[in-house]
Parts: C-alpha cells; sequence; structure tokens
C-alpha cells in the first residue's frame, strides 16, 4: 500500500502550482499520492494536472466555490495513506523531503508529528533565510514555548499520521486560516512528541500581501481572537502552558496589540463591524491580564497605541489617515 500522501488544496494556482507540482512529483521516494483539492479553478490549473497522465495524481474538484475554510475542510473526507502532509500551491518541496521523512518515521516511530526544517522564498524564488533551528525531539508545551519565543514563526513540512489528523477534526476553522496551524500542531504533538529533522527539505514562500483590505484585516482579527480563546484553553487544561505563556507570553501578545491596533485603523469605520481601536485596547488587555496575571503591561501608556487611538476617536483625523496611507504603504506607526 501507498505509504503517503501530500495534500493540495488550491484555487487558481497559475505557475506557482506548476513549480510547486513539479517538486512534489520530483521525489526520490516514489510510494506517495498527490491529493488535489481544487476549488473551481478558473485558470488551466485542472487541465494541465490532467495532462501529465500521472497516476499518482487523484482530483478532488468542488462542485461549487468555496471558501479557504471549506476547501481545507474537505482534506478530512478525501481517502488518505497512511502518513499526511500538506502543502500550499505557492510552496516548495526539495526531492529528498519524503526520503528524509521516511528515514525520521524509522528512527521515532512512535513521535505523532514529524517535520524537517525549512527556507524562507520570495516571490522569485530567491532564498531570504533558513528558519530557526529546532530540537529533534519536542514535547507540545516545548513546541508552544518555541512558538511564542520566536513570534509565531510560519512553518511547513509536517508530517502526520492520517487517522490523527482526522481524529483531530483536522485544520481549525479559524477565518482565512489565519494561525489555525498553531493549533493544528499542539493538538497532534499532544498524542505523543514531535520529532525533527535537522536536514533543509522544503521552501515557504513570502509574498507583500495587501493588509488595507477591510475583510482581510477583520479575519486577521477575528482569527487572532480565537488565537487567544486556544491560548485560554491551554492554561486552564495544563500548568505547563500557563508556566510559558507566563515566561514569553507577554512580548507575544504586546507585538500582536500594536499589530492589530494599526490594522484596523486602516479600516474604514463603516466596514468595522462596531469595532474601534479604544475598545479593541480595553478588550485585548483584559486577555492580556488572563493569560499572563500580574503582567506591568499599559497598552494605553505606549506611544504608538495612543497615537492610533486618537487618530480613531475622531472622524477628520480618521479620514485624513486613511487618504494618507493610500499615498504611503509604509508603516507610520511603530
Amino acid at each position: 500500500m501507498t505509504k503517503f500522501s501530500i495534500v493540495l488544496p488550491v484555487r487558481n494556482g497559475g505557475e506557482y502550482l506548476k513549480s510547486c507540482v513539479k517538486s512534489i512529483l520530483s521525489q526520490t521516494v516514489p510510494d506517495f499520492n498527490l491529493e488535489v483539492l481544487d476549488n473551481c479553478s478558473e485558470d488551466d490549473s485542472i487541465q494541465w494536472l490532467q495532462s501529465l497522465n500521472d497516476n499518482r495524481i487523484r482530483i478532488y474538484s468542488s462542485d461549487k466555490p468555496l471558501t479557504i475554510e471549506n476547501n481545507w475542510k474537505r482534506i478530512t473526507t478525501i481517502p488518505k495513506n497512511e502518513f499526511m502532509t500538506f502543502i500550499g500551491h505557492d510552496d516548495l518541496l526539495d526531492s529528498n523531503y519524503l526520503g528524509v521523512m521516511d528515514h525520521l518515521i524509522r528512527k521515532h516511530p512512535s513521535a505523532s508529528v514529524y517535520q524537517v526544517h525549512f527556507r524562507y522564498i520570495d516571490t522569485q524564488g530567491n532564498i531570504v533565510r533558513s528558519c530557526k533551528p529546532m530540537d529533534e525531539i519536542q514535547t507540545a508545551p516545548e513546541c508552544f514555548a518555541f512558538f511564542l519565543s520566536n513570534m509565531y514563526e510560519l512553518s511547513i513540512g509536517h508530517l502526520v499520521r492520517s487517522k490523527d489528523y482526522d481524529g483531530v477534526g483536522g485544520i481549525p476553522p479559524y477565518p482565512n486560516l489565519l494561525f489555525a496551524d498553531l493549533e493544528l500542531w499542539i493538538r497532534l504533538i499532544e498524542k505523543s512528541y514531535k520529532a525533527t529533522s535537522m536536514e533543509e527539505c522544503c521552501s515557504y514562500r513570502i509574498h507583500q500581501r495587501s493588509t488595507t483590505k477591510s475583510s482581510s484585516t477583520l479575519s486577521y482579527y477575528y482569527a487572532f481572537c480565537k488565537l487567544l480563546a486556544f491560548f485560554s484553553q491551554l492554561r486552564a487544561t495544563n500548568q505547563a502552558y500557563a508556566s510559558i505563556l507566563s515566561r514569553y507570553g507577554l512580548d507575544f501578545l504586546k507585538l500582536y496589540c500594536k499589530s492589530l491596533a494599526h490594522h484596523l485603523l486602516r479600516v474604514p469605520q463603516k466596514n468595522r463591524q462596531g469595532l474601534a481601536v479604544s475598545k479593541f485596547i480595553i478588550e485585548y488587555k483584559r486577555s492580556i491580564d488572563e493569560l499572563v496575571p500580574g503582567n506591568s503591561y499599559e497598552p494605553g501608556r505606549v506611544f504608538s497605541l495612543k497615537l492610533a487611538r486618537a487618530i480613531d476617536n475622531n472622524a477628520l483625523t480618521r479620514e485624513l489617515f486613511l487618504a494618507f496611507k493610500k499615498i504611503y504603504s509604509k508603516p507610520i506607526l511603530k
């Protein structure tokens, strides 16, 4: 029986998809299937995949356009081999990825999550930097500490047992799947531990994405609120997580307090669903106090947050700020 499934959710992948698929099909270990979850692509993605005439490729087409959350939800509904990974259509696997994973599984048969080191690349495929080094063996709390202390470094290259992935319900439905992978990996690592190869075997592509769209900013906000709720659950159920939040959580939460407030300021008030910078700062401080009791952080005294609140509290300054941001995209509140 084929050992691996590589799941690729996609909608209009274009040239990035072709590079991604070519990297997958170049694996030195041939025992895998490429499971493509097509979300009503309107480009030539599916025709191109079919033209490859490769019996390892299995295409699952949706009969109507889906949200990204619902398309990725389909991962739990399709047949998969014993081990699985998923990949974004713009990312790449080195040809030895599955070979390294196969060796890692043999070395750590009782692990519940496997990972390789990876690199960041830009839109042209140029290397930006390597990921932060990870220990070969990490428990779930140790991974949580790594995520917080490294300010949520994005990651790819994970491999898990398909039955375990389905057993936790798949990737949780965070808005636009922002931050969802953090909860997923913690839930899966809790089953045993994570084993990581020191070899760098895949590439994560960084795009300069626009954060000015109201829908994107609100998704970012609501996804982070869901992440905070997950942190609260961890803290309540395991003292190890509570200790890690006390040690590393404040810097992480302070960073996102600024980020969320400044993102919110860029959204016209009529599109905010009742959110305001002042209200956000008050509610966020409550979350910080719950997760890191006894902290001394006062967001109302941070200059950039005070300025953001002052701008947001006046209709004229709000409009002037939005007009300015249309012609000057670089950050001005730091």
